[in-house]
């Protein structure tokens, strides 16, 4: 990327880790409007009204996450993949499942880390009523009792099936788009639990420990990068014997 003599982007590179960010779309931010000012280090310029991020330097905070979450894997440490976004649902899940991480494809529940307790009284709950079920169990119920026990499997697999196998707080979160996943962060804030993000240009990049600059928006942007996380954490485990936490 570099700027030409008129003062436009020329959005041609030459450094391998640079053209990946780049064919992905990575370095697609918003309107200058919507820039949360700790982010303007990490903006290049303006193309078409859209802020451009530098990805040279996405590339630097990405490999600084990359180190972190390879660290993780050398321990099995879980990471907790939270996203609300429509565009990241389905790869949230099938990456998470992947390297067998707990998630939450949809919207985070206040307490999950904070009251983490109760809400895995309610992940065995799920567990329960779907063992019964599959054993065929509950034939023992009424007609509307087996209807309104499915319907509590239902609203109880949509919130909490992905933390299944979380059996104690998480060694660290992965959001995509801090500020969307506000009270997961808050939440990891007070409970010690260091995040890694994917933050577009109206992110607080103060508020994580390891915040990546780039495209939180597009479906490819966010696919990529998810990829990324789970590649290093595969890394990790390979390089020491893993013992689960």
């Amino acid at each position: 990327m570099e700027k030409t003599n008129n003062g436009n982007i020329s959005l041609k590179t030459d450094n391998s880790a640079v053209d990946a960010l780049f064919s992905v779309g990575a370095h697609f931010g918003f309107v200058k409007s919507r820039r949360h000012p700790s982010t303007k280090p990490f903006i290049f310029g303006v193309k078409n009204k859209i802020e451009i991020f530098d990805l040279e330097k996405t590339s630097v905070s990405l490999n600084e996450a990359l180190k972190f979450v390879e660290e993780l894997g050398t321990r099995n440490a879980k990471i907790l993949f939270i996203s609300g976004k429509n565009e990241a649902k389905s790869a949230i899940t099938l990456v998470a499942e992947s390297i067998n991480m707990p998630y939450v494809a949809g919207r985070f529940i206040g307490g999950t880390l904070t009251n983490f307790p109760e809400i895995r009284k309610r992940v065995e709950k799920l567990e329960t009523l779907v063992s019964q079920k599959e054993k065929g169990e509950l034939g023992k119920y009424t007609k509307k009792e087996r209807l309104l026990i499915d319907r509590d499997i239902d609203k109880l697999r949509e919130f909490f099936f992905g933390l299944s196998v979380m059996k104690n707080l998480p060694s660290a979160l992965f959001v995509i788009d801090s500020k969307k996943e506000s009270i997961a962060v808050k939440e990891a804030q007070k409970m010690g639990i260091p995040v890694v993000g994917l933050c577009g240009t109206d992110n607080n990049l103060n508020e994580i420990e390891f915040p990546i600059p780039g495209n939180d928006a597009s479906r490819t942007s966010i696919e990529f990068f998810l990829q990324k996380i789970a590649e290093s954490y595969k890394a990790g485990q390979l390089k020491k014997p893993a013992t689960t936490i």
